[in-house]
């Protein structure tokens, strides 16, 4: 999984820097709109709140249900830190100006106030990231169906909306779920670590 992960997101980046730039520009500007709805806007503004309330929620969850599960809250917290130091990493690592700001006059954007740089999506990184640990949680299709909905609506918002580029909202998806993946693997191997000591002992 870690592989699959790390291989598609080497050839993201290396389509981004050679020729995706005008398959990037063309696409944005079928999917932008210079009057969104209410709908995208409210897609968008939703990615923060939501990812911190069920951030929230499953520790709390956590704490109060047995002592197995508390000790999941460091994973939780863990996954958000993965994710957000990929998605801050990557965007002073790769350094692209918003959509708006080198196309001006051909974008149109909600919020052309936002000075962060674009790839990848931090938005799209988080929704992914809350969808995956769902996903990765439960084993509910009825859970996991919903929450990657709600990811992909968010991604697609931040098109509608002109702030980012398809390749930023698609690498921001694969930090988001890649991070989720990783925290995950790494903490079943330390659990893994723990019980081959404690039998060994």
């Amino acid at each position: 999984m870690i592989k699959t992960f790390l291989s598609f997101f080497i050839v993201l980046v290396f389509n981004f820097n050679s020729y995706g730039q005008n398959f990037d520009i063309n696409l944005l500007q079928k999917i932008n709109t210079a009057n969104p709805s209410s709908y995208w806007i409210d897609c968008t503004n939703s990615a923060y709140p939501i990812t911190m309330g069920v951030q929230g929620g499953l520790m709390v969850y956590d704490y109060f249900k047995s002592d197995s599960t508390r000790g999941m809250i460091p994973q939780h917290i863990g996954e958000k830190l993965v994710v957000l130091v990929f998605t801050e990493g990557f965007k002073y690592l790769i350094n692209r100006p918003r959509p708006y700001t080198s196309y001006p006059g051909l974008i149109y954007p909600y919020d052309n106030s936002e000075k962060a740089l674009s790839f990848p999506s931090g938005h799209t990184s988080l929704a992914f990231n809350t969808a995956a640990t769902l996903s990765i949680r439960f084993h509910k299709w009825y859970i996991t169906a919903p929450a990657y909905l709600w990811a992909s609506c968010v991604g697609y918002s931040r098109l509608k909306l002109g702030e980012h580029y398809p390749t930023d909202v698609l690498a921001g998806a694969a930090i988001g779920i890649g991070s989720a993946y990783l925290v995950d693997w790494l903490d079943r191997k330390l659990i893994l670590n723990k019980k081959k000591k404690i039998k060994n002992f």
